[in-house]
């Protein structure tokens, strides 16, 4: 029988949980297993992932297969790293400082990633804010110059109200044509 490591759908529609489950490969995604080695929650910021690191050695040992997917999530949480150290027959205490070793690193990494994320804000952030005040300070030059001139802003607004009027002209004119029309017919 060849046994894979997968996932088990588990929660409501649109809200999956995962089970870790060591299944035969012929069964169905949320079928028949053989037993239930994790658990996953992939809605939560940074997602849950909660494991029993024995019972899966054991599986992995005993030449069960891991999806894609499991495996990603082993490789996140070591897992497949110290079954591969095991594999090379080191030393407990060798293990365990690799798995540390290997563990600050990941940090290191995450830290690194965080920080350059906040630099790209902040960059974006200083650019826009260095690009803002020259604008602010172009915006008071120029309302000065209309208070300065509303006098001849006025003059030009009294000159545009006749064109208003002008337009409701050329709609009249269309009806007074529509008069002789009517005339027409009652002659």
């Amino acid at each position: 029988m060849a046994v894979k490591l997968r996932l088990r759908r588990m929660g409501k529609k649109k809200q999956p949980i995962y089970k870790m489950v060591a299944a035969d490969s012929r069964s169905p995604r949320d079928g028949k297993f053989l037993e239930v080695v994790g658990f996953y929650n992939p809605l939560t910021n940074p997602h849950t992932l909660d494991l029993k690191e024995d019972r899966i050695m054991y599986w992995l040992n005993v030449g069960a297969q891991p999806t894609h997917t499991v495996k990603s999530l082993l490789r996140q949480k070591g897992i497949t790293l110290k079954k591969e150290l095991m594999s090379k027959g080191l030393d407990e205490e060798k293990i365990k400082a690799e798995l540390e070793n290997w563990q600050k690193m990941k940090e290191a990494g995450l830290k690194k990633k965080s920080d350059k994320k906040l630099s790209r804000k902040a960059k974006a952030k200083q650019e826009a804010e260095t690009a803002a005040p020259p604008a602010e300070v172009q915006a008071p030059a120029e309302t000065p110059a209309p208070e300065e001139t509303p006098a001849p802003a006025e003059a030009p607004a009294s000159a545009e109200t006749p064109a208003p009027a002008e337009a409701p002209a050329p709609a009249e004119a269309p009806a007074p044509a529509e008069e002789p029309k009517s005339e027409e017919k009652s002659e």
